[in-house]
């Protein structure tokens, strides 16, 4: 799916608004505790995680969220200094540690890869599966990242 506008207009057309519907249709409302002035949705629902104690860096389970900071230019400075910046839910994990999570990206709702044994990996070997999808496109003076590069926490829906 290109657009959530299909399915809600309550929402941001974006990583945020993906998560957010996700997890009210599971009765969880996960920017209630509101926003500080100048936070971004991602920063708003991580504060929560931190304060409510579910963030962790333990092997994900099905439904965590997992958060990524600097996937994109916030700021427009050209530097890396934006936090918090996406947003995603944990799909599964195969046995060798490979999260899949489902996100919402510049083409619309899509699967993405992660794996932090590998982080600096896209492929583990020519040919191979792909560990890590790019989740930062190069920009001019600086080279694409992929999602464990930019990985920064996991968090359990429980308290939120």
């Amino acid at each position: 799916m290109r657009s959530l506008r299909r399915v809600s207009r309550g929402v941001p057309d974006d990583c945020s608004g993906f998560v957010r519907l996700a997890y009210r249709s599971a009765g969880i409302d996960l920017v209630a505790h509101g926003f500080r002035a100048g936070e971004n949705a991602v920063s708003a629902i991580f504060r929560r995680a931190v304060d409510v104690g579910s963030v962790h860096h333990q092997p994900p389970r099905p439904g965590d969220l997992v958060f990524f900071r600097e996937t994109y230019d916030r700021n427009r400075d050209g530097r890396r200094n934006d936090g918090m910046t996406h947003i995603g839910v944990v799909e599964a994990v195969d046995a060798h540690g490979t999260v899949t999570f489902i996100h919402r990206g510049g083409k619309g709702v899509a699967r993405g890869r992660l794996n932090l044994s590998f982080p600096s990996r896209h492929q583990l070997e020519q040919g191979g599966p792909v560990v890590n999808d790019y989740i930062r496109p190069a920009a001019k003076g600086s080279r694409a990242y992929l999602a464990g590069e930019l990985f920064a926490a996991f968090a359990s829906p429980e308290g939120l």
